[in-house]
């Protein structure tokens, strides 16, 4: 089956390529979406630049599309670039959010083609203990009681999980981050033939909403051989 894969860089859309890669699928393209809001409804934000880096690291050719951000017309902006690529179904990263899947199911068959969302309700501790092995992955977004300008930049491990699951239980934060408390990168995982480095990063922190984002301004591939 001949698949594109929603990608944003960060731990789920990863995750939704690791799994259509063990099924054996061809992923022909993955795709990202732009969004020029913050807060899209629908899409990562954090570092969206850098998804060129990784796809280059993966090996698959990388896909983007461009939307304002306005509520349903971004479904729409993502229905446009799909109905052109010569694909069977369409891989998403959603894990509880409803929104999400139910909207990319319905861009998925209103184009024939088949949706996928490997990781739809599983258990977010025992998914996060999944993250945590198989990737190299950081924190580039906060947004949530208990989560502070500290955790940007911070690696994702069992140490982390440990301190999400008591802010879980004190202030009801998604351990997973699927409520938009937190937004994640992925810098290495066993598909990528390079792994990414930040060389420049800048932590932005607002006080009063409580949340911020590490913005990476440059990045460079570390190859895990001699191919360049």
């Amino acid at each position: 089956m001949r698949v594109a894969v929603l990608y944003s860089g960060g731990k789920d859309s990863n995750y939704a390529l690791y799994w259509v890669l063990k099924q054996g699928f061809e992923v022909k393209y993955l795709v990202s979406m732009v969004s020029e809001r913050e807060d899209s409804y629908m899409y990562h934000v954090p570092n969206i630049h850098l998804t060129e880096l990784q796809a280059k690291a993966i090996g698959i050719p990388l896909i983007k599309g461009f939307t304002s951000g306005e509520k349903e017309k971004e479904v729409e902006d993502l229905k446009e670039v799909l109905e052109g690529l010569r694909i069977d179904g369409v891989v998403a990263g959603a894990l509880a959010s409803e929104y999400q899947k139910k909207r990319v199911d319905r861009v998925a068959g209103e184009l024939g083609l088949e949706s996928f969302a490997p990781a739809w309700h599983r258990d977010p501790v025992d998914y996060m203990r999944e993250i945590i092995e198989i990737f190299d992955v950081v924190f580039v977004g906060v947004s949530a009681y208990g989560l502070d300008e500290k955790w940007l930049g911070r690696k994702v491990d069992e140490k982390a999980l440990e301190e999400l699951i008591k802010i879980n239980k004190k202030y009801g934060i998604h351990v997973a981050g699927e409520g938009g408390e937190f937004e994640t990168f992925v810098r290495d995982a066993p598909f990528f033939k390079a792994r990414v480095v930040f060389d420049e990063v800048e932590k932005r922190w607002d006080e009063c909403s409580y949340s911020g984002t590490l913005i990476v301004k440059r990045a460079h591939l570390e190859w895990k051989d001699a191919q360049k």
